[in-house]
């Protein structure tokens, strides 16, 4: 069938596949909403600093103010490259895998403050590093 028989033009190439371009829009949706509640995590450290229980005699004793911070600047940039990753380009596919690596290990020391949310973004940087792992050039070309 040719371009204009299907009522698609593509140019002389393939459609790209629906799971491909899914998995992708999934883990960009998934790194804006990553950032958005990292984001929103710092903030709250840094506004209110009694948010937080300090637990005792934790390995990584950091204050509660410094996570703060190294969660919102995290936060800002996975939301930057998940909106990067979204527009389509391709060097975002690498970064947001290494953001999503950096977050997981940031919120692996951090369950100690707030136990549930950490294993919750660990979780959701695990489907954004499969999603963006699982890319293949060549099912997006079919």
């Amino acid at each position: 069938m040719s371009d204009q028989m299907s009522g698609y033009r593509t140019g002389g190439r393939r459609a790209a596949s629906g799971w491909v371009i899914g998995g992708a829009i999934f883990a960009a949706t998934m790194m804006i909403m990553i950032g958005i509640f990292m984001s929103l995590n710092g903030l709250a450290a840094i506004l209110k600093k009694s948010f937080y229980v300090v637990t005792q005699n934790y390995a990584f004793n950091i204050s509660v103010t410094t996570w703060g911070w190294i969660h919102l600047l995290t936060g800002l940039i996975i939301l930057v490259a998940g909106f990067a990753l979204l527009s389509g380009q391709t060097w975002a596919r690498v970064v947001g895998i290494i953001l999503a690596v950096v977050s997981a290990i940031e919120n692996f020391l951090f369950i100690p403050y707030y136990p549930f949310w950490s294993l919750l973004i660990i979780a959701l940087n695990v489907f954004v590093i499969w999603a963006l792992a699982s890319y293949d050039r060549e099912a997006a070309a079919l």
